[in-house]
């Protein structure tokens, strides 16, 4: 409430005490909060970062890397950092997720999916037309690196959070020694790729319907690193799911596009794909933790419905590549373990 009230009062400070109501817009996995600034002709939007757990600086960067290279992100119309507050232009209440979902309901009603697909597609088609005028933007040295360390932290949470919380195992040493050798391949992979600028949470609950479609939010933790990693969070979001059809026809559309483009990307589309699914594997481990995390630590249950998608997404790529079967083995391992303790009841 302390924070609502300095909140309230900057704002009156940055509107010369316009009339306004301020009700909570959302909230993301961060500490981070959204409130909607209503007043009789128009909105903004009052992000709320407290300053001793969120940098806001970060984003006031990227929004001007994004912004420049033609991406709509919101536009910052009053900062007070050492407050952590921020007043920016409303992208709206449509969330891809949101329109999605509408779209799916409508096709399940009516029986047909023609039309409906052809909207859906029109939603990937421009988030993918943004991601290429980001990409092709990029440059070495304005963005944080992608580098090994970040890779592997993120990779960790997996085994801290998802594994010992989540499913209340702990791995053996052998166990142990294989899934770091695992990782090892994986970063290898992921660390190979070319680099560009990295939203890193480039997915439906983070695109919106606007004009220009899509507004993006939540790109203050951007990088510079792997090509595929937003195809990863895009075409396999942990909130919606698509038929790998169509997943593989949208990505094969994305490598066309960045090939004109003259993007950094693999010249056989084999090739290309394999780089993806790595990427994929890292990203899912990694969503798996986070995900426990947020239940565990933050009391966020919400996000443990979509632990069944990503652990699907997981899997698949793991029994396509025969370097990665050994993750599939400990998977299939670790997965009877959590079954046989639930029978005599030993998980909670």
């Amino acid at each position: 409430m302390e924070r609502f009230r300095l909140l309230e009062n900057w704002i009156k400070a940055q509107l010369s005490d316009k009339s306004f109501t301020l009700s909570p817009a959302s909230a993301d996995a961060s500490f981070r909060r959204y409130f909607r600034v209503t007043f009789s002709d128009g909105t903004l939007i009052a992000m709320d970062a407290p300053p001793q757990h969120e940098d806001s600086a970060p984003f006031l960067q990227v929004a001007d890397l994004f912004g420049s290279a033609g991406a709509h992100v919101p536009c910052i119309l009053a900062q007070d950092l050492t407050q952590g507050f921020l007043l920016l232009s409303d992208l709206g209440s449509t969330t891809y997720l949101q329109a999605l979902n509408d779209y799916l309901i409508g096709v399940d009603n009516v029986g047909g999916r023609d039309d409906k697909e052809d909207k859906a597609d029109l939603l990937y088609r421009e988030a993918v037309a943004v991601l290429l005028k980001i990409q092709a933007a990029s440059r070495p040295g304005a963005l944080p690196d992608y580098d090994e360390a970040l890779l592997l932290r993120e990779l960790s949470l997996f085994p801290d959070w998802y594994l010992s919380r989540h499913l209340q195992i702990t791995p053996g040493a052998t166990q142990k020694a294989e899934l770091d050798g695992i990782f090892r391949r994986i970063v290898q992979n992921n660390l190979a790729q070319p680099k560009v600028f990295v939203h890193r949470d480039y997915h439906s609950r983070n695109l919106m319907v606007t004009t220009p479609n899509p507004g993006i939010i939540d790109f203050q933790d951007a990088v510079y690193g792997p090509i595929t990693y937003d195809l990863v969070s895009l075409f396999k979001d942990a909130y919606i799911r698509w038929d790998e059809e169509r997943i593989l026809d949208w990505l094969i559309r994305y490598w066309e596009q960045a090939r004109k483009l003259g993007l950094p990307v693999a010249t056989d589309f084999g090739d290309f794909y394999r780089d993806f699914e790595w990427m994929g594997v890292q990203r899912h481990l990694k969503v798996l933790g986070i995900f426990a995390r947020l239940n565990y630590r933050d009391g966020k249950s919400d996000y443990l419905a979509a632990l069944p998608l990503v652990e699907d997404y997981l899997r698949k790529a793991c029994e396509r590549y025969a370097e990665l079967n050994p993750l599939l083995t400990l998977l299939d391992e670790w997965r009877i373990n959590e079954r046989a303790e639930a029978k005599v009841g030993y998980t909670f």
